[in-house]
């Protein structure tokens, strides 16, 4: 019994171990540089996003924080980067819907989302606004839905970041949930997208705020309605879609992750570190001129997140046949 006692309590010390290695590396943490991966091309909102929150990293913290951009297939280099790398919180990724969400609906991908990396934070959210050209004859979404099935698939949908992305998708949700048929014509970016739209070559889209609300206060577009879950403050008069379809939820969204098997107590000291940098009133004006709004989520509220909009996307794509060259 003696001998039995003892090999207990030396199995509960041995349990203890990573948890105080944990703990003894988050009280010492950063001792050195930080890298943040960006999966995609300078200027956009993730790498953006990065580098406010880097900057505000390094002045509280002493320690350089490096944004390394690593673009490629749709984000999945970076992110793949980011699970092959040691899981030790000095490489960390901001990562978005696109390569988080709907990647893994669409590739066969050489890391798994939910076992390869640890969440450590949504850091902000941006709604899609559903836009029209001023002279197509509707004013709701109601109307569109409507003239969309009296146009017996002869309404064009600018998938206005390429086939696969979170706009395309919101389309493709939007047609699911209404039964509407439409056309779905790909573009490289916002930009051209939004040209063509305000030129009335193609009918509606959804797309971010920072590139679509411009043309709505020129009265080029117009706005029927946003994708988020409540009113958004910046257009509190326009209805959200999930007034007339209850619980339709998309947008874009960004997220901080590390490799699996970062010590928890540095995972949660990101966190409260970034808690504290999106509250601060300059990087709120920041994002909000981005169109965001920001969130914070906890890391078990961001790891679900990621789970539900996981399934959400691969019904979406599954659903609708989506497929990219």
């Amino acid at each position: 019994m003696l001998k039995h006692l003892v090999w207990a309590v030396a199995l509960g010390a041995c349990s203890l171990l990573p948890l105080a290695h944990g703990q003894t590396a988050a009280a010492s943490y950063p001792n050195k540089p930080i890298k943040i991966i960006v999966p995609f091309p300078a200027g956009g909102t993730s790498d953006v996003l990065a580098r406010l929150i880097g900057q505000k990293m390094t002045d509280a913290w002493g320690q350089p924080v490096v944004v390394e951009n690593r673009a490629g297939s749709s984000g999945n280099v970076g992110a793949d980067a980011l699970a092959k790398s040691p899981p030790d919180g000095y490489t960390l990724a901001l990562m978005d819907v696109g390569n988080l969400a709907i990647s893994p609906a669409l590739y066969k991908l050489p890391f798994q989302v939910p076992t390869d990396f640890a969440p450590i934070t949504m850091v902000a959210y941006s709604p899609h606004l559903l836009v029209v050209p001023s002279k197509l004859p509707v004013n709701n979404v109601a109307e569109l839905v409507a003239y969309a099935k009296a146009q017996n698939g002869k309404v064009n949908f600018a998938a206005a970041a390429g086939m696969g992305s979170a706009t395309h998708l919101a389309g493709v949700m939007f047609a699911q949930r209404t039964g509407v048929a439409w056309s779905y014509v790909p573009y490289k970016g916002g930009a051209q997208a939004m040209t063509d739209l305000v030129g009335g070559q193609v009918d509606v889209t959804f797309n971010g705020m920072v590139a679509t609300y411009p043309h709505v206060k020129s009265g080029k577009l117009k706005l029927l309605a946003v994708s988020s879950a409540k009113r958004n403050a910046q257009v509190p008069d326009t209805p959200t879609v999930a007034e007339t379809l209850p619980g339709f939820l998309t947008g874009s969204w960004q997220g901080l992750l590390a490799p699996a098997g970062t010590p928890k107590p540095v995972v949660d000291k990101l966190y409260a570190e970034v808690q504290r940098i999106v509250a601060l009133p300059d990087i709120k004006e920041r994002l909000t001129t981005l169109g965001a709004e920001p969130l914070a989520m906890s890391p078990d509220q961001f790891g679900q997140w990621l789970k539900l909009e996981m399934t959400t996307m691969a019904k979406v794509v599954k659903d609708g046949q989506v497929t990219v060259d």
